[in-house]
This record gives C-alpha cells, sequence and structure tokens, in this order.
C-alpha cells in the first residue's frame, strides 16, 4: 500500500491543519437552490448555519462553503449573488465557533470577500485557470488553497493521469508566479467533472497513487458523484455508502482530505482506513531489512 502524503496545509487567519497521521474531513455546506444532491435544503442562512453545526458535531474538520452549484448544466450566477448567499453564512460562523472554512468559489471577487469575512481557505473548481487573480489573492493572504483538475470547455489528454499532470501543471505554473507558498497548496484531482464514463473515473482510482509525484497533499470528493450511481444504481441521496468505499480506497492511496456531504459515515470510514495504516506501518517495522 501507498503511504499517506504527510504535511501541514497552511489557510489564512494563521490558521492550518495537520495532515500527516489522520485524513481529513472536509464537509460540503451548499447555501444553493440546485446543487445536484442537497440544493434546496440549506439555501438559507439559519439553515445553511444548523447544517454546518451539524457536520462539525460529527466530526468535520473543514467546512466548504459554496453558493453556486457546479453540477453540469447548473445555470451561472452573479458575483453578487454568490457573495449574497455565502458571506453571512462565513460571517456567522466565524462569529460562533472556530471551524476551518473554505470558499468554493472560481471568482477572485468572492475569495477576496471570503476570506475577508473569516474564509481560511479557497476551494477553485478550475484550478486558477479561469480567473488565476485567485492565486494573487492566496499568497497576499496566507489563504490555503485547493487547486482542482477539470476536464470541461477544453481539449483533454486521452490518458487521465497524463491529462491530470498537464493541467495541474499549469495551474501550479499560475501559483509559483503568484508566490503562493507550498504548504498553502492542495491539489484535487476532480472526480466527476468531465471524466465522461464510469471507465473514466475508476481509472483515476486504481492510478490515484500515481498523482502523489506532484508533490503536494491531495483532496478528492467523489462523494455522491454520478458515477456511483451508475454503480450501484442509487438516487444521489443513498450513494453515501459507495462514497465510504471510495473513502476507504482513496485514503490508503495517498488521499489526505476528503470532501463529503455525509460526514458520519465518512468519519467512521477514514477510522477504519487510517487503524489499517497505521497497523500496516507497525507491521512494517518488524519487518527484516
Amino acid at each position: 500500500m501507498t503511504t499517506e502524503t504527510s504535511g501541514y496545509w497552511r489557510a489564512a487567519h494563521g490558521r492550518g491543519i495537520a495532515l500527516a497521521e489522520k485524513g481529513r474531513l472536509m464537509a460540503i455546506v451548499n447555501v444553493t437552490p440546485d446543487s445536484f444532491s442537497d440544493g434546496g435544503q440549506h439555501f438559507s442562512v439559519d439553515k445553511a448555519v444548523e447544517h454546518a453545526l451539524s457536520c462539525l458535531a460529527e466530526g468535520a474538520d473543514i467546512l466548504d462553503i459554496g453558493g453556486e452549484s457546479t453540477r453540469p448544466g447548473a445555470l451561472p450566477i452573479s458575483a453578487g449573488e454568490e457573495q449574497d448567499r455565502v458571506l453571512p453564512v462565513i460571517e456567522r460562523l466565524a462569529r460562533e465557533t472556530d471551524a476551518l472554512m473554505s470558499i468554493d468559489t472560481y471568482r477572485a471577487e468572492t475569495a477576496r470577500a471570503a476570506i475577508a469575512a473569516g474564509a481560511h481557505i479557497v476551494n477553485d473548481v478550475y484550478g486558477l485557470q479561469r480567473e488565476p487573480e485567485i492565486a494573487e489573492i492566496a499568497a497576499k493572504t496566507d489563504a490555503g488553497l485547493c487547486v482542482m483538475h477539470t476536464g470541461r470547455e477544453r481539449d483533454r489528454l486521452a490518458d487521465v493521469v497524463a491529462d491530470q499532470f498537464d493541467y495541474l501543471g499549469r495551474s501550479l505554473a499560475i501559483a509559483t508566479e503568484a508566490h503562493v507558498a507550498r504548504e498553502a497548496i492542495m491539489l484535487d484531482p476532480g472526480f466527476g467533472f468531465a471524466k465522461e464514463t464510469v471507465g473514466e473515473n475508476m481509472a483515476l482510482m486504481a492510478r490515484f497513487d500515481e498523482l502523489l509525484a506532484l508533490g503536494y497533499p491531495l483532496l478528492v470528493g467523489t462523494s455522491r458523484k454520478r458515477f456511483l450511481g451508475t454503480l450501484t444504481g442509487k438516487a444521489a441521496s443513498e450513494r453515501d455508502a459507495a462514497t465510504a468505499a471510495t473513502t476507504v480506497l482513496l485514503r490508503m492511496k495517498g488521499a489526505s482530505v476528503f470532501r463529503v456531504h455525509n460526514v458520519a459515515i465518512n468519519r467512521d470510514a477514514l477510522a477504519i482506513a487510517d487503524a489499517m495504516m497505521a497497523a500496516e506501518r507497525e507491521a512494517g517495522k518488524g519487518q527484516p531489512r
């Protein structure tokens, strides 16, 4: 088995999170009416905050707050509307908790406002390649930065891992030029984002440990994705067990952070995976060299 990527993910406002011995959970807080799995369920400040607090109680390490659905075919909204949705949630959580918060946005304007409101991390589904100014904002504020791979709106290489290195290599070049600190960067291979088939997503899972060669910790977001529905025949809201299975598999291949809808089931899944990895490390100490 591949050992996990160790280290520390640095974030804004003097915060951060250790990644070495334990998988971490990033809870999805969608302040949207149209997200593919839970759209509308938390579409008010009170409901979003209530959901966020329940995620923390269940063991979430990070809250990922988003105001625009990224599902295929979702209607775009303005930056102003996005900020009207997310900023009151971030401000209230910053007042009432010490939660580590991420803003799920590809807009530099929203990223800047969210960090000022109390967010610590920027999660960019376009990997800095739609609005590169996000990298400059992260560098100036010491914010954590999650750089995601996407296949949308571009030609892709045939090999799924080669395309990861190609796309993320360009993203990392943007981050380097903006002087983003290495310890602030997390990479996300973007399961489901223009990975058109079950086979493509499963190939990426099977070869996931090859991505460790990029040299950065890895975050994954398989939660309730369509390919899990195709494999199990389950509706989006019924895919948490399948999600937990991918959490175990990808943790043991080196993933550090898991972006999920259902915190509790993935917390338990990670507890088993982390215990197994610890046992493997201990067993390895006693093997003859």
